[in-house]
């Protein structure tokens, strides 16, 4: 496999590797998804092209608004010139680019749900997200479901955007340590669309211990003494293995990633009926009507119910997902961009 991806990059543009710049800025802002996506996918690009990594500031909102004000408007597309193409990982990025632009989008969630957003996240939504998805040549949407988000929210042809789904990091197995205790798992920044109230009250209704892994948020979101904040990729993985189900009833996600973790660790998983949750579950996780408090409750005494039979099918429908295999389709959406 590793000679046929060498074999493979040669090809790509005879002897010279396609020069693909990438946005890493999100890697100085977040422990979320969008650093996960990089962290997966960034080794695995650069066995098969010349990723050359562009960045910006750090941490805080002042630096976040320089780079929506001034990175990715004038500095970015100015440090990729010369360049085959430009990836952008996220909806943030050019209006123009004298390189072919590819654009990542993990979900569209601040179009649909612009509520559940601060302030400045609603405007640079309403304001240019669709002027930068539209400004790509190619779109990458991580599922079947943002696919259908980008051609009717940001009125993008279907012909644009490929699907790329999401993977995770090999520390997700089966094997390993499992985290003591018996205990419902949920996983995901404290924030309105996560649907963490109804999750404390079901659990609460079943007399279940909550355990919460993830970042404060915004939205005045708090999930009481079960919160843990953010642990280890090598913690969570213990969680995962050890709860009695993960659940994940968020109202909106482009992925979720949280549910491809748990599946690949052998957890059993109730997630989200009609979203993309569901496709990447895909048969193996209890759905639920993520409105109804009492359907997350019946969903969790299921899942635990079938704890056994779910993990397996969950492990099993998990192997479907790898960053080698990103990369590689990545590429070729580089390809197409470049040559188009």
């Amino acid at each position: 496999m590793a000679a046929r991806r060498r074999d493979h990059a040669r090809g790509l543009r005879g002897a010279d590797l396609i020069r693909a710049g990438i946005d890493t800025s999100p890697l100085a802002q977040t422990r979320a998804g969008t650093t996960r996506y990089l962290e997966g996918l960034l080794p695995e690009l650069e066995r098969l092209v010349d990723v050359r990594r562009l960045s910006f500031g750090g941490p805080g909102r002042l630096t976040a608004a320089a780079r929506d004000l001034w990175w990715y408007p004038a500095g970015l597309p100015l440090r990729a010139r010369g360049l085959d193409v430009l990836h952008c990982p996220t909806f943030r990025g050019p209006l123009r680019s004298s390189v072919p632009l590819v654009v990542t989008v993990h979900d569209l969630a601040v179009l649909r749900y612009p509520d559940a957003f601060r302030a400045w996240s609603r405007w640079y939504g309403r304001a240019l997200v669709r002027h930068v998805i539209r400004a790509a040549r190619l779109v990458i949407a991580v599922s079947e479901f943002t696919r259908r988000e980008i051609v009717e929210l940001a009125g993008v042809p279907e012909e644009r955007v490929r699907v790329v789904p999401n993977a995770t990091a090999d520390v997700f197995a089966p094997e390993g340590p499992s985290a003591p205790g018996d205990y419902v798992l949920a996983v995901g920044t404290l924030e309105p669309r996560k649907n963490l109230g109804r999750l404390v009250d079901a659990a609460g209704r079943l007399g279940l211990e909550l355990r919460v892994v993830g970042a404060r948020g915004w939205g005045g979101v708090d999930a009481g003494g079960s919160w843990l904040g953010r642990v280890s990729d090598e913690e969570l993985a213990a969680l995962y293995r050890g709860a009695l189900c993960v659940a994940y009833p968020s109202l909106y996600e482009g992925f979720g990633i949280p549910v491809l973790e748990a599946m690949r660790c052998g957890a059993a998983v109730v997630t989200s009926a009609g979203t993309a949750m569901e496709e990447v579950a895909d048969g193996a996780a209890e759905l639920v009507d993520p409105l109804d408090t009492a359907a997350i409750a019946a969903g969790i005494e299921r899942a635990i119910a079938r704890r056994d039979e779910l993990g397996a099918a969950g492990r099993e429908r998990a192997r479907a997902y790898s960053w080698a295999g990103a990369a590689e389709a990545t590429v070729r959406v580089y390809e197409e961009a470049a040559g188009g």
